[in-house]
């Protein structure tokens, strides 16, 4: 079981006023179950601070190529790097770091999955997911760090 980092967060049943955010924070192994669990964590509060349900559903799916691509792509399945995730979620905005200790990527050099030449190939389209959902994404520390923001407006 992955257990949020209490420092900051509201406890569970309180209220969430507008200007109010909960704070989680995760380490965990690169194993795709307890990034269930971190998602599932996250998605958690993200409905009990009353994210739309399409918006809901966008940090869902972003969430899960984040945790997917850092300990698929960053990690490389080894279950000794860690991945460490950090949520702010207010009924405004939500903002998650999704950070691996892989080599990193440039983002510059992901083909676009959407070009012909590229259409059969599975690569790259978790990032296209996530840019397009989104409201922001940034990649820092090498490529090694991506930052998620999604406004529920």
């Amino acid at each position: 079981m992955v257990q949020a980092n209490d420092r900051g967060a509201k406890k569970r049943g309180t209220t969430v006023g507008p200007r109010q955010a909960l704070a989680l924070s995760f380490v965990i192994p690169s194993d795709f179950a307890r990034g269930r669990e971190v998602q599932d964590a996250v998605m958690r509060d993200v409905g009990r601070v009353g994210f739309t349900p399409d918006n809901a559903f966008a940090v869902r799916l972003a969430l899960e190529e984040a945790i997917i691509n850092a300990i698929k792509h960053g990690n490389r399945l080894d279950r000794r790097k860690k991945v460490r995730i950090a949520a702010r979620i207010s009924p405004r905005r939500v903002e998650i770091t999704v950070e691996d200790e892989g080599q990193g990527f440039d983002r510059g050099s992901v083909p676009d999955p959407t070009a012909d030449e590229n259409v059969v190939k599975s690569s790259g389209r978790g990032i296209m997911l996530m840019e397009s959902y989104m409201t922001q994404v940034r990649y820092d520390r090498g490529g090694r760090r991506v930052t998620l923001v999604k406004d529920n407006v």
